[in-house]
């Protein structure tokens, strides 16, 4: 990683034609996204894959397609964000901002947008594994928040949650994201 937002090494490996194992791409992650309604944040997906088990092949660079907040059914999404420091611009969010900031990934029904709550609660049918890279940031659930600081893991599992980033520093994290199914039995 460097300190340019949203940028980072991305090396892929792959097979040439003798079954022999090189390297397809060494480079920058082409796939960086901005966000319209959050400050500061920039999502870098590095890796989808779109089904389990995975193919391996050398098909083209999956991460070209749509932003879509969520993985492909039975597949999965591997990224980086950055989530820069809140202030005023959270506090002056609404509803229809929460739907713009989650339409921007790709989904507008993942906002699970209520007044008085974190603007940017949300919900996917999904177990994330998140781990804290730089930085410091709040998971918000709906009625509590824990903090979390550089090198601190947590296994989201389909909840409503936030991310809140009150440090006044970016805070960087990967995550890697698993389509599920609602099962609360």
């Amino acid at each position: 990683m460097t300190d340019q937002k949203g940028i980072v090494r991305r090396i892929v490996t792959g097979h040439d034609v003798d079954g022999n194992a090189i390297f397809t791409e060494d480079g920058n992650a082409p796939s960086v996204h901005d966000n319209p309604k959050r400050v500061g944040y920039y999502l870098t997906n590095l890796w989808i894959t779109d089904e389990t088990p995975a193919k391996i092949n050398n098909n083209p660079d999956p991460t070209s397609r749509l932003l879509e907040l969520i993985p492909p059914k039975n597949g999965t999404v591997v990224r980086i964000v950055e989530f820069g420091p809140e202030g005023e611009w959270t506090k002056n969010l609404s509803a229809s901002d929460a739907q713009v900031a989650f339409g921007a990934l790709g989904t507008e029904k993942a906002s699970t947008f209520k007044e008085g709550g974190h603007p940017l609660m949300h919900r996917t049918e999904t177990v994330d594994y998140a781990l804290v890279l730089e930085g410091e940031i709040y998971i918000v659930l709906d009625k509590e928040e824990k903090l979390m600081k550089h090198g601190d893991f947590l296994v989201e599992r389909g909840t409503n949650h936030a991310w809140s980033n009150r440090s006044g520093r970016p805070c960087k994290m990967l995550f890697v994201l698993i389509d599920g199914e609602f099962d609360l039995t």
